[in-house]
């Protein structure tokens, strides 16, 4: 066999001037970040959101007063708090207020019906919950079948300008429910002036679980990532070390990539407050309100996902907003098209660059040189500081394949999660010695840079958020009709893949896709849902009688090549 090569580092080489290929780490925890953040920065802008500014003195007084809260409702050392929020100030507050008494955060994403939500909030088992007015009522009805307690109610009208939120309810541009009162239900804004910010003072260890981060991960069974204080303050430390030029307390980071995915809480929200920058908060990141934010903020930093720059490139808004305010962007979860990478570098100067990571590495663990080093295109990049990458066969999974040739990528590094929670034979089957398994199937080139070409599992990424085909085929499973279903991911032009399923009904039954795809909404994320239903007669199976997936896959690309 050739030269394997992957313990020289190629991608050393590559590295832009100033970036260590080590890291001489702080030990740090995150909420200490945002305390020393808050008096380094006391009167610099934390948080911008549609006019209003909450600086760092005022953030870290939010986060002490609801932390003290927190501590009233009993929550403890170790105890799982829930986030259901889009980005505004509460969520940013009650994620720092929640480490700060040693808490963990379970985010979830506002988006996920009520079966995904309990599923998280028991397997969590979560005390408290922190969401939006709009959601209270089915929170409040959901709760007795979970640990939950108290529910904390925001609305995005809690941070508007005055006039913004009476002309906002005046004419509906800005969503508002009146919540009914229940028992152990609270008001955001009242916890805030109840409690002083004095919360009491515990010490969290380095290595302790800070977050159970939700993912379908290899298998597509859910299951909670646990990543610990060190993950989240080492991660932002080795992104620090990416970026050499950025000096703390001078850029401002357009905060729209969804906090409750891990992708967004590091390369934006963490960050952010550890360096100082301050966080233009774009709660829905469509192309409008996207490129409000940036007429609005005038953001330098922009970390996106390929359908967010796809949308506004397309969005005849795009003609009244100058881009030029934003100097890097980071794009990861999907291959960015060549020709978004021209045209969004046209329309702003900035360069931007691709990357790629995991929930379970916190999740960033390559990305392209940001600037003095080649950018490769199509390439997620190379391995940050203190990260190790392989490429390994992919029968006897050890074995490194030779430069350039497939097999399935394995990372180390300090960013990589302590396991699944109370999934110890799954923790096991991905993390070994180590090295975090990730499923891709990758090559190497002879620089170091890494390519995405396959996946092993049959994760769907759909508009930049995982969709997992288990789940999209145990909701078709308990359809009356449904005898058989199987979900793969379809090529979709904007939203990278899109979600089709086969069927197969029980005897003597009849339905149509308009019909199934109606049943799918009360029970799947909106992003979850079919756009194409086939029926069939039956599926490819083994000769055990398990569905061919793959090759319902392989059969549909096929034929769309012959279209």
């Amino acid at each position: 066999m050739a030269e394997t090569r992957y313990q020289e580092k190629l991608w050393l080489k590559s590295y832009e001037e100033g970036v260590p290929e080590f890291v001489k780490y702080e030990e740090i925890c995150m909420s200490e970040m945002l305390d020393r953040s808050a008096k380094k920065f006391p009167d610099k802008p934390a948080l911008l959101f549609q006019g209003t500014t909450i600086t760092f003195r005022q953030l870290g007084e939010m986060t002490d007063r609801f932390a003290a809260c927190l501590a009233d409702f009993g929550i403890k050392k170790g105890d799982a708090v829930a986030i259901l929020l889009p980005n505004i100030v509460p969520c940013v507050a009650a994620y720092f207020a929640i480490l700060k008494i040693g808490g963990v955060v379970v985010m979830n994403n506002p988006l996920y019906s009520d079966p995904e939500l309990e599923h998280q909030f028991n397997d969590s088992g979560a005390k408290a919950l922190i969401t939006m007015d709009l959601l209270v009522k089915r929170m409040v009805a959901l709760r007795p079948k979970t640990q939950i307690k108290q529910i904390v109610h925001t609305c995005i009208g809690d941070y508007l300008p005055a006039v913004k939120r009476i002309l906002g309810k005046w004419l509906k541009k800005y969503p508002f429910a009146e919540v009914a009162p229940a028992p152990d239900v609270y008001n955001w804004k009242e916890c805030l002036g109840k409690y002083a910010p004095n919360p009491p003072t515990v010490k969290a260890g380095f290595e302790d679980v800070a977050m159970y981060q939700y993912t379908g991960g290899t298998t597509g069974v859910t299951k909670g990532v646990m990543l610990t204080h060190a993950n989240l303050s080492k991660q932002v430390q080795q992104i620090k070390a990416w970026f050499p030029k950025f000096e703390p307390g001078t850029e401002i980071m357009l905060g729209a990539l969804p906090y409750f995915h891990v992708f967004g809480l590091s390369t934006a929200m963490n960050y952010s407050i550890f360096m100082g920058f301050a966080q233009g908060l774009v709660p829905r990141p469509q192309p409008e309100p996207l490129l409000e934010a940036i007429r609005l903020y005038r953001p330098t930093f922009a970390p996106l996902v390929p359908t967010m720059y796809i949308g506004m490139l397309n969005h005849p808004d795009l003609k009244k907003t100058d881009m030029s305010c934003i100097k890097g962007a980071f794009s990861g979860s999907a291959p960015l098209p060549v020709e978004v990478i021209h045209d969004f570098e046209k329309a702003t100067g900035a360069v931007i660059v691709e990357g790629f990571g995991m929930t379970e590495t916190t999740p960033v663990t390559h990305i392209n040189p940001f600037a003095g080093g080649a950018r490769k295109v199509g390439s997620v990049g190379i391995p940050i500081p203190d990260t190790l990458a392989r490429i390994v066969d992919l029968e006897d999974e050890v074995t490194d394949v030779p430069v350039g040739e497939r097999g399935e990528l394995i990372v180390k590094g300090p960013q990589i999660m302590l396991g699944y929670k109370g999934k110890p034979e799954e923790t096991a089957k991905t993390l070994r010695d180590g090295w975090i398994y990730t499923g891709d199937i990758a090559t190497m080139d002879e620089d170091g840079y890494f390519y995405i070409v396959d996946r092993k599992k049959d994760m769907i990424i759909s508009g930049g958020f995982n969709v997992y085909p288990r789940d999209v085929d145990e909701v078709f499973y308990l359809h009356p009709k449904v005898q058989e279903a199987c979900t793969i991911g379809i090529p979709h032009p904007t939203r990278g893949e899109s979600v089709k399923v086969f069927v197969v009904l029980k005897e003597g039954e009849t339905a149509t896709q308009e019909e199934l795809i109606e049943y799918c909404k009360s029970r799947l994320a909106t992003y979850k849902l079919p756009t194409e239903i086939e029926f069939r007669k039956e599926l490819p199976k083994t000769n055990v009688g398990k569905i061919l997936r793959k090759q319902l896959r392989a059969e549909e690309l096929e034929k769309r090549k012959q279209k």
